[in-house]
């Protein structure tokens, strides 16, 4: 089926294109064309006063819909927290989960596996390999080094669809590092206490990225720049970082994004009330917490930390949309999505200037969100 998208502002990831139509065709971006050049038989969507940006990908997320999938890793949980992104404009999402046991770990990538979503791109590990000493909200008792024999295990069981796992370098033999590395999964450097030295020798050893910059990993000191000062100084290494201005003030936000420019990224870190379980968040305000009142993850979705980047750290609305896009998408190597164009999936998000969804596209078909359905006028 082709479906035309008119009068709309595109941002591709690479420019912003006024006055044009995109062009979809079943799953696929057919292009930018003139609205005059509209096939005859296609479905138009009027999207007039309207911005039209690549699907939000979201690397680190917990829960969503009412669910924490470590403490429900069932596939009603799953579907629950894939129609909840869906409505927010994120079409692509790594399902988290913190330093867990061994069983809750495999659990997961049996639920995963058994319930595809085109939503769901896999699992993202964060932990149980970590520095106690930076474990933040992370249960100390599952905290441990690697083995290899556990490592091949899981791996062997997640048959692909782990792929991201954060670990702590200065915890990890480089043998785990190039295990991990060589099938298939991306090494995020996290919960760490690494010093420069240490932190570099990991990104030298196969580490890519690092997760949410600041947070649980050693300062940055003028006499040792630890971690952050790593992935400052690296030309390569990515960053994840919350922008909540609550995990991080939005002057740190501001810096980093000067220093890092492409290789800083957006997640939301979001979780989800839960009162039992391995994992109590306690909802607040602008946060979640521990019972103990210890930070324990965001209420942020990826349009509100793109607005955050606007509004608080005079980023560019383009740089902010490819930090929720593009950028994670490079990070996952990911060729067929993070940008509107020709041959990607037709994944994007359709919202208003004061940043309100109107609806998800996910793989070329609309997923109407209930609260602003009526924005978007369909013609048949």
């Amino acid at each position: 089926m082709l479906t035309a998208y008119t009068d709309g502002m595109i941002f591709t990831g690479a420019e912003k294109v006024s006055g044009k139509t995109l062009l979809t065709e079943d799953d696929k971006i057919k292009g930018i064309i003139d609205k005059e050049l509209i096939p005859e038989n296609a479905k138009i969507i009027d999207c007039k006063n309207l911005i039209i940006a690549p699907g939000f990908i979201d690397l680190q997320i917990y829960g969503g819909g009412g669910y924490l999938f470590s403490n429900k890793p069932t596939a009603t949980a799953l579907k629950s927290m894939a129609d909840s992104l869906l409505s927010s404009g994120t079409t692509g999402f790594y399902v988290t989960l913190a330093t867990n046991s061994m069983q809750i770990f495999h659990e997961a990538i049996k639920v995963v596996k058994e319930n595809p979503h085109p939503a769901v791109l896999g699992l993202h590990f964060e932990g149980p390999y970590l520095n106690p000493v930076k474990r933040g909200a992370h249960i100390r008792e599952y905290i441990k080094r690697p083995e290899r024999k556990e490592v091949e295990e899981l791996l062997k069981a997640a048959n692909g669809v782990l792929k991201i796992m954060t670990l702590a370098p200065e915890m990890c033999d480089p043998e785990i590092i190039h295990l991990l590395k060589d099938n298939g999964v991306v090494i995020s450097a996290g919960h760490s206490n690494a010093t420069f030295a240490e932190a570099v020798v990991g990104y030298e050893n196969g580490i890519t990225t690092t997760t949410h910059l600041f947070n649980a990993m050693s300062p940055i000191h003028h006499r040792d720049t630890g971690l952050p000062g790593a992935v400052y100084l690296s030309k390569n290494v990515y960053a994840s970082i919350i922008a909540d201005g609550i995990h991080v003030d939005f002057n740190t936000l501001k810096i980093s994004k000067k220093i890092m420019g492409n290789r800083l990224f957006l997640i939301t870190d979001a979780v989800a009330p839960v009162s039992d379980g391995a994992y109590v968040h306690v909802e607040k305000e602008d946060r979640f917490t521990l019972p103990d009142g210890t930070l324990s993850g965001s209420k942020l979705t990826l349009l509100k930390a793109v607005q955050n980047c606007v509004e608080k750290a005079d980023i560019p609305l383009d740089e902010a949309l490819r930090m929720a896009s593009s950028y994670p998408a490079q990070v996952m190597n990911l060729t067929d999505r993070g940008k509107i164009d020709v041959g990607y999936k037709a994944n994007f998000t359709i919202f208003s200037d004061s940043y309100k969804i109107c609806n998800t596209v996910l793989n070329g078909e609309v997923v109407g969100n209930p609260e602003f359905k009526d924005q978007i006028k369909r013609v048949d």
